[in-house]
């Protein structure tokens, strides 16, 4: 059954088992097209049934306090995703969570039957060895990273990458990563997004 909360933009989205679902987590500080394009590839190359916005109360990793409220944050999120199997939901402040591990410690109990798989740009994967427990991250779930500007060689050769590179699937394979047991991962070359949500924000500001 889906998570109880105090409103419908921090509980979970509908889900059965049975499902294969994507997680893209972040701060979406603000959201934007390159959001909307990746979780289309993902749907369709990963095969998922949906996939979820987490839209983050905070990202541990970025000292400033995001541009607008949470609550904000999720209804322009949804105006972008403007998709049915793209949901928006803000349950890591239902949760109470903050980091990625503690949200998927908490949150894949209340998930039984779903096959998830956690969708990060390359840049992410870049510095994933930075993430609170990130073996742990990577032993819960499978792992879409998707190609970004300038970042794809760093990334295949960060200290992710090495560690799990016998954990890597071909990108021809890409429709098994959400039944693969972890580790695992996949590195999909498309789609190629120039723009990023630091870049908006500091176009805005200025």
């Amino acid at each position: 059954m889906p998570l109880s909360s105090t409103g419908d933009i921090f509980g979970l989205p509908p889900w059965q088992p049975g499902m294969r679902v994507g997680l893209l987590g972040g701060s979406f500080d603000p959201p934007h097209e390159g959001h909307r394009q990746v979780s289309l590839v993902g749907l369709r190359a990963l095969r998922l049934d949906q996939v979820w916005w987490m839209v983050s109360p905070q990202n541990p990793l970025k000292t400033n306090t995001p541009s607008q409220e949470l609550a904000g944050r999720i209804r322009a999120a949804r105006k972008v995703a403007s998709h049915p199997r793209i949901r928006v939901t803000g349950i890591e402040a239902a949760l109470g969570t903050t980091y990625t591990a503690e949200t998927l410690r908490k949150l894949l109990p209340r998930l039984p039957g779903v096959e998830l798989v956690w969708m990060m740009g390359a840049d992410n994967l870049a510095g994933f060895h930075r993430w609170r427990d990130w073996p742990a991250i990577a032993a819960s779930v499978p792992i879409a990273v998707f190609n970004r500007p300038g970042s794809a060689l760093r990334a295949l050769a960060g200290p992710m990458a090495t560690a799990l590179a016998k954990r890597r699937i071909p990108e021809s394979n890409a429709a098994m990563l959400a039944s693969t047991q972890p580790p695992a991962w996949v590195f999909l070359s498309t789609p190629y997004i120039p723009i990023s949500s630091t870049e908006l924000r500091q176009a805005r500001q200025s």
